[in-house]
């Protein structure tokens, strides 16, 4: 007999939340736990020991990697699959590092999603049909994956804008002021940006950013 496996699930679209919990606990006789959009919430359902987490990617406040990042980094395992809109390799693979044991689409089928998911709870590791070529690639391990010059361009519009002000020297108080987000998320979002961009320093990455956002060089020799 298929287990009834307990999920959680991590969107912060209320329709999608709705839609997925009805999915499968009508559709395909799982027992959603509970939904959710906030970490808050996340830590009290984590308690009641679901067998997966299935969680967004692209969420506000506070973005999916970097909440993966956190209940991983406070002692949580629960099994956790990505359902996302985003097909980009660099995320996949983001989402892969740090702990996510699948990584599927929101345009798949629902029985592939459902299987998937029961795959996945299973100990499998399991991509979208569409990503197994960029799961390849990934693996392969492109020789520039930790070439900060090539990774600066997997970061988000939010943490772009951080970089960008961090290059300015702005303090984590000051980039929360004037983004108008609290001081803890800014700093994980500094965090999660040297992750990316394989840097011990913000000063570092302040440069760098400098450095890819300069206009080159021209040559200012008299011309004929």
């Amino acid at each position: 007999m298929t287990k009834n496996l307990r999920v959680v699930l991590v969107d912060d679209q209320n329709l999608c939340r709705r839609g997925l919990s009805e999915l499968l606990s009508h559709g395909y006789g799982f027992t959603v736990l509970g939904a959710t959009g906030c970490i808050e919430e996340l830590r009290v359902l984590l308690l009641e020991l679901p067998d997966l987490l299935v969680m967004d990617l692209r969420m506000k406040p506070m973005d999916g990697l970097i909440m993966l990042e956190q209940i991983r980094k406070e002692g949580f395992v629960t099994p956790v699959v990505i359902l996302t809109m985003s097909d980009s390799e660099v995320d996949m693979g983001n989402a892969i590092r740090a702990g996510a044991r699948g990584y599927l689409l929101k345009d798949m089928a629902p029985d592939e999603v459902v299987d998937a998911i029961r795959r996945i709870a299973a100990g499998e590791l399991v991509v979208a049909p569409t990503m197994t070529m960029k799961m390849i690639n990934m693996l392969r391990g492109d020789q520039n994956i930790n070439d900060p010059k090539n990774a600066i361009k997997s970061l988000t519009d939010r943490e772009r804008e951080i970089l960008q002000l961090l290059s300015r020297g702005e303090s984590n108080k000051a980039i929360a002021l004037t983004l108008k987000i609290s001081y803890d998320t800014v700093k994980q979002h500094v965090r999660h940006i040297l992750n990316k961009l394989n840097l011990s320093s913000r000063v570092k990455a302040a440069v760098l950013f400098v450095e890819q956002n300069a206009p080159q060089n021209e040559d200012n020799s008299p011309r004929s």
